[in-house]
């Protein structure tokens, strides 16, 4: 099964998206809805990840774990990581710069976009790190990005992972985001 043809699909742009109800993203003018709403174990994971996040950055001054936020990256791509982190200073409503760190939680109708679709953007932007998370074989994919491109470090289950995020060591226990 390939890409599907998007030859006669609407275009559509920042200035649009910003007046829609709802979750959504936009990928190259496409609109991509985010519903149904996350399932309670995908809404777990992702609280755990943000909490073993945000306990690791605690002493890092320049680097911060965030929830969902709309991260503009161009006029018309705008997508809302599950978790992320980011560093230097940040301000406004949106990003407009790559985050250190991203790790998107599959789910039935979002799994094809985030291993293709969003594994090809985030690799693109220069995303360092791409974590994808599977809650149904408890299992996450690691990219690491090098020479401008995705290399897979492992997959893990319960193993402890170090991320160097400018000059920020994080240890993720992946036990304890299940």
């Amino acid at each position: 099964m390939g890409q599907p043809d998007i030859t006669n699909l609407p275009h559509y742009s920042w200035k649009e998206y910003q007046a829609w109800e709802g979750a959504w993203e936009l990928i190259d003018g496409i609109a991509y809805a985010m519903s149904p709403a996350p399932s309670i174990r995908h809404q777990r994971i992702s609280n755990n990840i943000a909490w073993l996040l945000k306990q690791q950055l605690e002493e890092c001054e320049s680097c911060q774990a965030l929830l969902p936020v709309d991260w503009k990256i161009d006029d018309d791509t705008v997508v809302q990581p599950d978790n992320l982190v980011v560093c230097g200073d940040i301000s406004g409503n949106y990003l407009t710069r790559a985050p250190f760190l991203i790790v998107e939680i599959l789910s039935k109708s979002t799994a094809q976009k985030d291993k293709i679709t969003k594994f090809k953007l985030y690799e693109k932007e220069a995303v360092k790190y791409y974590l994808i998370v599977d809650p149904e074989t408890r299992v996450v994919k690691i990219y690491d990005l090098y020479e401008g491109r995705y290399i897979k470090r492992l997959d893990a289950s319960d193993e402890v992972i170090d991320f160097d995020i400018k000059g920020c060591v994080l240890n993720i226990d992946i036990a304890k985001i299940w």
